[in-house]
């Protein structure tokens, strides 16, 4: 008799990951508030930050914790694995519910604004260009 493993869900390839990033400014970080924004395409967190965090930037390091609103994201686990590190996922009751919070070590902060999954295409459109280049 054979046992199944659990095996994560196969992460979601980087053209369905909705992600828009600000460009960096000369200094290499950008002068915002905001570094980009994510449109996650469901409220199954473990699912979308696996997605999210396998196509960042390179230049970012490799995240290894994230900071999400508790009211946000009512399903939050403790931790991940994804890419075979684990990332250590923190609530937080921050005056931002929109906003994940990535920290990289030695590389820094990198703030996102999430876009609600059941937001119209145009309106996302829109707040995430709007974040992009305003800073939210």
């Amino acid at each position: 008799m054979t046992s199944a493993s659990s095996s994560p869900p196969p992460l979601p390839a980087p053209r369905d990951v909705r992600l828009r990033l600000a460009q960096p400014s000369r200094f290499g970080r950008t002068a915002r508030r905001i570094d980009g924004a994510w449109w996650p395409r469901s409220d199954d967190l473990a699912r979308e930050l696996t997605g999210l965090l396998g196509v960042l930037p390179r230049a970012w390091g490799r995240i290894s914790s994230v900071l999400v609103h508790g009211d946000t994201w009512q399903d939050c686990p403790e931790r991940m694995v994804v890419a075979g590190c684990t990332v250590h996922v923190g609530r937080t009751d921050s005056p931002a519910p929109r906003t994940v919070c990535l920290l990289a070590l030695g590389r820094g902060r990198y703030d996102l604004l999430v876009v609600p999954p059941e937001t119209a295409r145009a309106e996302a459109d829109l707040l995430m260009e709007r974040a992009v280049t305003q800073g939210a």
